[in-house]
């Protein structure tokens, strides 16, 4: 398959690149950076550094929109949430609009999201189907997901990621998490009862594949691992795989003061399942979350 993917010098991205090669696809890859992403990605990978003067995305068979701006680097600021919304909304529109020109345009059209969707939904198991609270990353991800859905039609099929922690060798969320493991400090945040739903990067590149290869898969997908764990257990496998203590638990008045309205990205949660994905018939490599720390970990 000829494949236009955004997002590619990413956590995913990266992975989803390197897949897709081995697997004798055609990646091109946009980029704002093409000499360092052409080192990350190497030569195998054709790069576009603009989508200005395209008019389409004819010729390509699939397009996949893993581009966004990192959710928890920074406080949310009302700069800053501006800074994700268009990061996210702008490029996504651009995609749409450019497959909604062609004659022949790509037969599927894979765009991300997140569990955000959902807002913060306690212990209420969530499937795809499962009303949204309706917070900011509703917000952010329900115009995301409205803008993918606008290139939906009799040619194009869009299929949503909402992606939950995506554990990686290097990078991400986890790589922020083991640093106070590692230094002695690491432990639950607030009560610990929040459930943190997580999956393994070789789940989530083969969770894509997946979608790419079956044409009669679309809308939302929950990109997470059938089993979603309290931030508490998260915390105390974490520590146990990485030889640590995990009891110093941080306080949730701390967390607030810390890192603002965003805390609720590590105070809320969301039990989210993969439904879809498995009703499916997709088969997780990583369904426990010790299993997959310890194959991260080790790399």
């Amino acid at each position: 398959m000829k494949i236009f993917l955004t997002g590619a010098s990413g956590l995913i991205g990266r992975r989803l690149t390197e897949t897709l090669v081995s697997q004798s696809h055609q990646v091109t890859a946009l980029t704002r950076a093409p000499e360092r992403t052409a080192k990350i990605l190497g030569p195998q990978v054709q790069l576009w550094d603009s989508l200005e003067g395209k008019t389409s995305l004819d010729g390509f068979d699939a397009v996949i929109n893993l581009a966004g701006e990192p959710i928890a680097d920074k406080r949310w600021t009302k700069e800053q949430k501006q800074k994700l919304c268009d990061s996210r909304w702008q490029l996504t529109e651009k995609l749409a609009r450019l497959i909604n020109a062609g004659e022949r345009p790509p037969a599927v059209f894979i765009s991300g999201s997140a569990v955000g969707y959902y807002g913060d939904q306690g212990q209420a198991v969530v499937a795809e189907d499962e009303p949204p609270n309706k917070q900011f990353t509703w917000q952010l991800c329900a115009r995301w997901e409205a803008l993918a859905l606008a290139a939906e039609s009799d040619k194009t099929r869009v299929c949503l990621l909402r992606t939950g922690v995506v554990l990686a060798p290097k990078g991400g969320a986890l790589a922020k998490m083991t640093l106070p493991f590692r230094a002695g400090l690491g432990g639950p945040f607030g009560d610990g009862q929040q459930y943190m739903p997580w999956i393994h990067i070789d789940d989530m590149v083969n969770g894509i594949i997946f979608l790419l290869g079956h044409e009669t898969l679309n809308g939302p997908f929950n990109m997470v691992a059938p089993y979603p764990t309290r931030n508490e257990q998260f915390s105390a496998l974490l520590g146990e795989v990485l030889h640590r203590p995990s009891f110093m638990r941080v306080p949730a008045s701390v967390v607030r003061l810390l890192m603002g309205e965003s805390a609720v990205l590590v105070l809320g949660g969301q039990r989210a399942i993969p439904k879809r994905l498995e009703d499916a018939g997709f088969e997780f490599i990583y369904t426990e979350l010790k299993p997959a720390l310890e194959d991260v970990l080790k790399q």
